[in-house]
């Protein structure tokens, strides 16, 4: 199958994920939060969604409104190549609007969620690992992140190259390490996106 071909099954599945939960009035946020009131910055659901088959770990969580996002919360996606027991890699970050509709995807600098640091080219070859084959929290919200992550894994390469971009401009004043755990230094790249059926390969 081309990569064109693997996108376009990708986008199928992830459109068909959102039909199946939209006829029963759900979400993938919904779905997964489980609650109408989520507290912030907790993850959901507790302990983390982790697939032992693939290293794939993922939650959802919320953050205080932003004026300048339309942003309910956003998906972590790691992965453990080594098992439960080995380093956790961030791979991408999804947010997701206030209609629970994917509105971005975007990279974040290592004090934000403490994985194992590696360099995008390390990185990259780890996204078509990400695969999340569970029923829970919920079968269909595993598979459309799933597919999010295939159909968009061209583009999260280039954000976790600029995100190394960013880290080395900086690295080269202060150190690589002290950029890493910069406060001020959350959002390290990041890109508008909006899953639609007419989406071009």
């Amino acid at each position: 199958m081309s990569t064109a071909e693997t996108r376009q099954q990708a986008l199928r599945e992830a459109l068909y994920c959102e039909h199946v939960l939209a006829k029963s009035g759900l979400g993938v946020v919904t779905v997964t939060l489980r609650t109408d009131a989520p507290a912030l910055m907790q993850h959901y659901p507790a302990g983390d969604v982790y697939d032992p088959a693939s290293g794939a770990q993922y939650y959802y969580h919320c953050h205080a409104p932003d004026s300048a996002r339309d942003e309910h919360g956003h998906f972590h996606c790691f992965l453990r190549p080594d098992g439960a027991e080995g380093p956790i890699h961030h791979l991408i970050a999804a947010g997701i609007d206030g209609s629970g509709r994917l509105a971005r995807l975007f990279t974040v600098n290592r004090w934000v969620t403490g994985d194992a640091w590696l360099a995008a080219e390390d990185l990259i070859p780890l996204l078509a690992r990400f695969d999340v084959q569970l029923a829970t929290p919920d079968y269909l919200a595993n598979r459309w992140l799933t597919a999010v992550l295939a159909f968009y894994r061209d583009d999260i390469a280039d954000l976790l190259r600029e995100r190394d971009r960013v880290v080395e401009s900086r690295a080269a004043e202060r150190g690589k390490d002290e950029v890493l755990e910069d406060r001020s230094l959350e959002y390290l790249s990041e890109r508008t996106t909006r899953l639609m059926p007419d989406q071009p390969a």
